[in-house]
């Protein structure tokens, strides 16, 4: 198998406000955006909106949604500022294998950013 590049595709139930979820207060940059489909810059790979989803109005359980949007990212301290900033909330929780800062989408969706190790 020879990979061009990787991608997750997020199906959404509310595609506006998950929209501006990721482009303004996540800060992703859009590479291509189509009537209710967006592809957002993700670290070497993309992550894709698209309608058809379903929202909850508390985090999802693993039962619900299974998996986890994870971030590394260099400035870890910085990120969190600039997401508190942004009005997204940050829980950071220390583990003995490192630090992550939990967020919510508007949906439910669980996305961890991890202070990276490099």
């Amino acid at each position: 198998m020879n990979i061009k590049e990787s991608g997750i595709i997020l199906f959404v139930e509310d595609y506006p406000a998950l929209l501006d979820f990721y482009a303004r207060q996540m800060g992703l940059p859009v590479r291509e955006q189509q009537t209710n489909l967006t592809v957002f810059e993700f670290g070497g790979s993309y992550l894709m909106l698209e309608s058809g989803g379903v929202s909850s109005p508390a985090a999802k359980s693993r039962a619900q949604n299974p998996t986890v949007l994870r971030l590394d990212v260099e400035d870890f301290e910085q990120t969190v500022q600039e997401l508190t900033d942004r009005q997204v909330t940050v829980d950071v929780i220390t583990h003995s294998w490192g630090i992550i800062g939990v967020l919510i989408d508007p949906e439910g969706n669980r996305i961890e950013l991890k202070k990276s190790s490099s």
